[in-house]
């Protein structure tokens, strides 16, 4: 029997009282629950980078969420109206500084978390949410690890497991037959999602020809590039952040490299292209939704109203694909919470293996790992300065 079984049959005794507590008109039950001048308040947790090497990606996630409140500001347990209030922190992208910021998080009595954009740092905080009790609901961070072992990590993107694999098909139904990998040392997500695409590609008949890893803030990816020019790849799938993408693609360009050059959903981003330019264009990424292809009302709504949010908040009018999975993320946090009548973090834990719900990236249940039960990618490229929509694509 799977581990969140098990523990849903142990644990239904002991959560019936914690149920109730959560249902009284007193609105006792523990977690991020309070009284203030006769108002009602849970908090919800979100755990972020806003600074450090994946600060961009962080904030835009961030700004998903936030769009979420402001649209969603309450919600109902046991028959009273609570205010959700958001209690943000930085992880800085850093492993270590993620620990503290999931520390916080727990001394502040959230009830549920969201987030985090970037595995390493999701992964690295996985087990202090899962000691506190406190079920965490990742947006974007693709690594298994995540959920793996952890009873109380979600997630409403699909997996690095997928993404490396359509990424591979999409070579393989393009005619490129050989492929380099770079990956980012240390880098979970990086090291990951590239693992992932070379065993797909190979298995699916593609020739590996390099495979090269850097060091974190390396700057300088010429002589990597160097060694990859000489085998001449159809395809260089290189994930990483946004902030090196930028130079890998620039240089790679500069030493004459025509290769197709791809990578997974962190690229999606403006300021990839600001500061590649026109080394940029033919970037091939896969992710997670297009504002073009919008998957049902919700997604129509979203849409327009999250336009409407990001020029109030001096944003660019492109709404990047993590902004909707923090969106969705936080969907899911309050229909867990009505579903659990309860802000307690178990009740809410337990709740969030039934929950299903009709999300801006598409219907979204869980299944036992607590990963999201997704079955397609979006693949763009960036032409004209921008991202255009090519196809969609699943696992063969």
């Amino acid at each position: 029997m799977k581990l969140r079984k098990v523990l849903a049959l142990t644990m239904a005794a002991s959560m019936s009282l914690g149920l109730l507590a959560g249902c009284s008109s007193s609105g006792s039950s523990s977690g991020g629950n309070s009284s203030t001048g006769g108002d009602k308040v849970i908090k919800i947790g979100v755990f972020e980078p806003t600074t450090g090497e994946n600060g961009g990606g962080g904030y835009q996630e961030m700004l998903g969420m936030r769009y979420a409140n402001q649209q969603h500001p309450t919600v109902t347990i046991g028959g009273e109206e609570y205010t959700v209030k958001l209690v943000e922190v930085d992880n800085k992208s850093d492993k270590t500084e993620a620990v503290n910021a999931a520390q916080k998080l727990v001394s502040e009595k959230v009830s549920v978390v969201l987030g985090s954009y970037g595995s390493g740092v999701s992964i690295a905080a996985g087990q202090i949410f899962a000691d506190a009790k406190i079920p965490a609901i990742g947006a974007s961070c693709t690594n298994p690890q995540v959920t793996q072992g952890n009873d109380y990590y979600f997630r409403v993107c699909f997996l690095d497991p997928f993404q490396g694999t359509v990424m591979a098909n999409y070579a393989i139904d393009n005619n490129m037959k050989t492929a380099a990998v770079i990956t980012q040392l240390g880098d979970d997500y990086s090291s990951g999602l590239g693992s992932f695409f070379k065993n797909a590609f190979q298995n699916h008949g593609g020739t590996l020809v390099s495979e090269e890893q850097f060091q974190t803030n390396q700057t300088d990816f010429k002589a990597i590039l160097t060694n990859i020019k000489a085998q001449n790849p159809d395809i260089i799938f290189a994930p990483s952040s946004i902030t090196t993408a930028p130079l890998i693609i620039k240089q790679a360009r500069e030493l004459g490299i025509t290769s197709v050059i791809a990578a997974g959903d962190t690229w999606e981003n403006s300021t990839i292209i600001e500061n590649a330019g026109a080394s940029a264009e033919g970037v091939v990424i896969s992710t997670f939704f297009d504002e073009a292809e919008p998957a049902n009302d919700e997604a129509a709504a979203f849409i327009t109203g999250f336009k409407t949010y990001l020029k109030d908040n001096k944003q660019e009018e492109i709404i990047p694909a993590v902004s909707a999975l923090g969106y969705d993320s936080y969907l899911c946090a309050i229909a867990a919470i009505e579903k659990a009548g309860s802000t307690d973090g178990t009740a809410i834990m337990e709740a969030l293996n039934g929950v299903s719900i009709d999300g801006v990236t598409g219907s979204i249940s869980f299944d036992e790992n607590g990963d999201a039960k997704k079955d397609m990618a979006f693949i763009k490229t960036i032409e004209n300065s921008a991202f255009k929509f090519l196809t969609t694509t699943t696992v063969k």
